[in-house]
């Protein structure tokens, strides 16, 4: 405990000593001294007498609770103005993150997906001040949860996209490579049942795709960047976390190519970090090269500011994404202040203990 005017109590005491002093100086001069009234003599016999005694040893035991309670009164009394305090070191943290999660739903990359947001949940549960927000893209570019801190929400918009993923997986396990024709009628009937789940996602992001084509990673990514609102004036910490095999499937030329977005990424002060499947499950090897399609990806990661990391069966996405929330862009500034918290409980308790014991100290001696 610490005292805010520590002076008071000083100066306070110094008075207090002094007044006491006198007072008992006086006390002392007016015991030795005869001052008025009538003398009486051979009062040595009442003085021996028990009753006597008995009532003196009464007074000066009052007298003493009724000085020294006076005493405690007035030295709580200085203890309260001089205002006692207790410091605590706080250490608060500022979170003013942006984090949009971009996701290339093609359906090459269920699996990974749906490890991305399964985890995702659980990291949200412990989010406190971050902003989230979700795009999923293929040819085109859905904002499935624009930035918000209602993380219920989130959680909520999570759980239907692992169902979408689910999905996705059990229809390419199931028709992926089979012809119509070679399906029987029950097969062909559970297939336009799962096509048309799969619909409800796929109408937004395949938008045009005879036109276009697919996995379109450079449009993708720049829809993230601009769904950031007020580029360039906020103070808010973005990232961008962005999952893809980097496997274009353009038709006509796309409107910005990955490199083109991350360019204007760290431009706005957005940096991406990627990740990407392990070479075992990468989606048409024949026609699609693992290493230079990493590499594309990579080397436009790194002009965002970013850093690239690959799925393996010794890196879970858990471990990516902790790793990720490790790095600079992401980390969460702290920042240490000092909170002042009265303590009067203690003063005041002993003022009222003392102001009791001198009342009932002094109506008894007026008895």
């Amino acid at each position: 405990m610490e005292l805010m005017h520590k002076s008071v109590v000083i100066i306070g005491g110094i008075i207090l000593a002094v007044v006491l002093f006198a007072l008992l100086g006086v006390q002392r001069h007016k015991a030795n001294s005869y001052s008025t009234g009538i003398k009486a003599a051979n009062t040595s016999r009442i003085r021996q007498s028990a009753i006597y005694q008995k009532l003196e040893k009464r007074y000066k035991i009052l007298r003493c609770i009724l000085v020294a309670s006076l005493v405690g009164s007035i030295v709580s009394s200085l203890f309260l103005i001089a205002r006692p305090f207790e410091t605590k070191e706080i250490e608060s943290t500022i979170k003013k993150r942006d984090i949009i999660i971009c996701l290339d739903v093609s359906y090459s990359l269920y699996d990974l997906n749906y490890e991305v947001t399964d985890y995702l949940e659980e990291l949200v549960r412990g989010l406190e001040g971050d902003r989230i927000g979700i795009n999923i893209f293929n040819t085109s570019t859905v904002t499935y949860v624009p930035l918000t801190d209602d993380y219920d929400y989130v959680i909520d918009k999570l759980d239907e996209l692992e169902q979408y993923f689910v999905l996705q997986k059990e229809f390419m396990e199931t028709y992926d490579g089979k012809k119509y024709s070679d399906l029987t009628d029950e097969e062909y009937e559970e297939y336009e049942k799962m096509a048309i789940k799969l619909s409800y996602y796929d109408a937004g992001t395949v938008y045009n795709s005879d036109v276009k084509g697919s996995s379109l990673i450079g449009e993708g990514l720049a829809t993230a960047l601009y769904s950031f609102p007020y580029l360039g004036e906020s103070e808010r910490t973005r990232v961008i976390i962005m999952c893809t095999d980097n496997e274009l499937s353009n038709i006509a030329p796309q409107v910005v190519d990955v490199e083109k977005a991350a360019e204007a990424c760290a431009v706005n002060d957005v940096t991406v970090y990627g990740i990407y499947p392990r070479e075992e499950v990468f989606y048409m090897p024949d026609l699609y090269d693992y290493e230079e399609c990493k590499s594309e990806f990579e080397n436009a990661i790194k002009i965002a500011g970013g850093k690239l990391y690959i799925r393996t069966t010794d890196n879970s996405v858990k471990d990516i994404v902790g790793s990720i929330q490790k790095e600079d862009a992401l980390l969460v500034k702290t920042v240490a202040s000092k909170e002042y918290t009265d303590m009067p409980f203690i003063p005041f308790v002993t003022l009222l203990m003392c102001l009791v014991a001198s009342i009932t100290a002094g109506l008894v001696l007026q008895r």
